[in-house]
C-alpha cells in the first residue's frame, strides 16, 4: 500500500484536479539530488563560461524572468553580488523591454541570465532579441526546465550562450510554478556559488533530505490549517525571503483563482501602510532569518502583531535560535544563508496554496479552466525598441 501524497491519496488528488500539483512539490527533493549530478557534471564547462563574467568589475549581470521567474533572479541577486567583482541586479522581463534604456548600455559587457519554465513566454525570447540589438557584448545564460522550449533550442550552438537545463520533471505539468521554481533557483545558486563544487554539492544534498524530511513533518499540520476560513493571508520576509514571501502569495493567489487575497512584504516595510489590511480574517505567515540581526527585526514584528490582537492568527516560519521565541513552524537550520534557507519555506507555503485551492472549492492543475489566466501568458504584443 501506497504511503499518502501530501496527506491525500493519488486517487483522491486526481478527483480533486490536483494530482499533477501534489506530486510536482512533493518530488522536489528528489530533483534537487538530480540537479547536483547535472551540474557537478558539467562544472568545468559552466566555470568556463561565467569567470570572465563573474570576475570582470565592468560587466553586469542581469537575472531575468518574469512573474515567479523574475521572483528566482530577486531571490538570489543579491546573494551572488555580494562575492564578485560584477554586478549583479534582478530586473524583470516586464520592466526590461518597457523601459530598456533604463538598464543598457551598448558599452557595458552584460550577461543576462534568463529564467523560464517553458521558455517559451514572449517576454524571455523578446529580452534575449533587446540585448542582442542594444549592448555590444553580451552574453546568455538560460536556465530552462523545457528543452522544447524556443529559449533553450535557440540558444543551443551559439558561442554566446550556456544552457542549462533543469532535471525532468521539473517542467510543471500542473498550472502553477512550483518544482520548476525550486530547482532554477538551485541551481543560480548553485553555478554562481564562490565556494568550490564539492562544497556546492553537499549544500544541495543537505537541502534535498531535509527537504524530505520538512515535507513529511508538515504536511498534516498544513492540511489543517489551510481548512480555517482565513480570507487574506500576509506572506512577510526580508532579504531574500522578501522575493519568497512574493513566490508564496502569488501561488496562493494563483492555486485558489483569487478566491483568497494574498499579499508580500517585508517585516519593517509592512508597518508603513500595509498593515491597515488586518482584520479577523488575516493569517500572517512570517519567514524568519537564520541572521540573528535581522530575526531581531522580525521578532519585534511578530510581537507587536500578537499584541495588537487584530490579525486572526500570526505564525512565524524558520529555524529556531538561541534568544528567540521558537518559530510555529520549525525549519532545520542550513548554512549557506537565507537563499538557501528560503527553499525549506517555500515548501510549506506550496503545500498550504495547495490544501487552500482545494477547501474553497478550486482546481489546483487548472485553477482558470476558462483561461483568463495561462500557464505560459498570452494576449502579449511585442514592440521593437528605437533608442533615440
Amino acid at each position: 500500500m501506497s504511503l499518502p501524497l501530501l496527506t491525500r491519496s493519488l486517487a483522491q488528488w486526481q478527483a480533486l484536479s490536483g494530482l499533477h500539483t501534489a506530486e510536482e512539490i512533493a518530488h522536489q527533493p528528489r530533483l534537487w539530488r538530480e540537479l547536483i549530478a547535472s551540474l557537478a557534471a558539467r562544472q568545468s564547462e559552466i566555470d568556463g563560461f561565467l569567470q570572465h563574467w563573474l570576475h570582470a568589475a565592468d560587466s553586469l549581470l542581469i537575472f531575468t524572468g518574469a512573474g515567479s521567474s523574475a521572483f528566482i533572479g530577486e531571490a538570489v541577486a543579491d546573494e551572488v553580488n555580494h562575492p564578485w567583482p560584477c554586478e549583479v541586479r534582478a530586473i524583470a522581463t516586464t520592466s526590461l523591454l518597457t523601459h530598456p534604456k533604463l538598464y543598457l548600455k551598448r558599452e557595458r559587457p552584460t550577461l543576462l541570465v534568463s529564467f523560464a519554465r517553458s521558455g517559451n513566454s514572449p517576454e524571455s525570447l523578446a529580452a534575449v532579441q533587446l540585448l542582442r540589438e542594444q549592448v555590444s557584448g553580451c552574453g546568455f545564460l538560460n536556465i530552462t526546465c523545457n528543452e522544447q522550449g524556443a529559449l533553450y533550442r535557440e540558444g543551443q550552438g551559439q558561442a554566446d550562450t550556456l544552457n542549462l537545463l533543469m532535471p525532468a520533471g521539473s517542467c510543471d505539468r500542473g498550472f502553477a510554478m512550483t518544482s520548476s521554481f525550486s530547482a532554477m533557483l538551485l541551481s543560480a545558486l548553485a553555478v554562481f556559488c564562490a565556494e568550490p563544487w564539492p562544497l556546492r554539492e553537499q549544500r544541495l544534498l543537505a537541502l534535498a533530505e531535509q527537504g524530505e524530511q520538512v515535507l513529511q513533518a508538515t504536511a498534516e499540520r498544513l492540511a489543517r490549517l489551510a481548512l480555517s476560513e482565513r480570507q487574506r493571508v500576509v506572506f512577510l520576509g526580508d532579504g531574500p525571503m522578501a522575493a519568497i514571501a512574493k513566490e508564496s502569495a502569488l501561488k496562493l493567489l494563483e492555486l485558489t483563482a483569487g478566491r483568497v487575497v494574498a499579499f508580500a512584504d517585508t517585516s519593517l516595510g509592512f508597518r508603513h501602510g500595509p498593515k491597515s489590511l488586518l482584520n479577523a480574517e488575516t493569517l500572517v505567515l512570517l519567514y524568519t532569518s537564520g541572521d540573528a540581526h535581522a530575526r531581531r527585526y522580525q521578532q519585534d514584528l511578530l510581537d507587536e502583531l500578537r499584541r495588537d490582537g487584530v490579525a486572526g492568527e500570526v505564525l512565524a516560519l524558520g529555524p529556531d535560535q538561541a534568544g528567540f521565541a521558537a518559530p510555529d513552524f520549525c525549519l532545520p537550520s542550513l548554512a549557506g544563508g537565507d537563499a538557501w534557507q528560503a527553499l525549506l519555506g517555500l515548501l510549506l507555503a506550496q503545500q498550504y496554496a495547495l490544501h487552500r485551492s482545494v477547501a474553497v472549492g478550486g482546481t489546483p492543475d487548472n485553477p482558470f479552466p476558462g483561461g483568463t489566466v495561462n500557464r505560459v501568458v498570452q494576449g502579449v504584443t511585442i514592440y521593437p525598441f528605437k533608442n533615440s
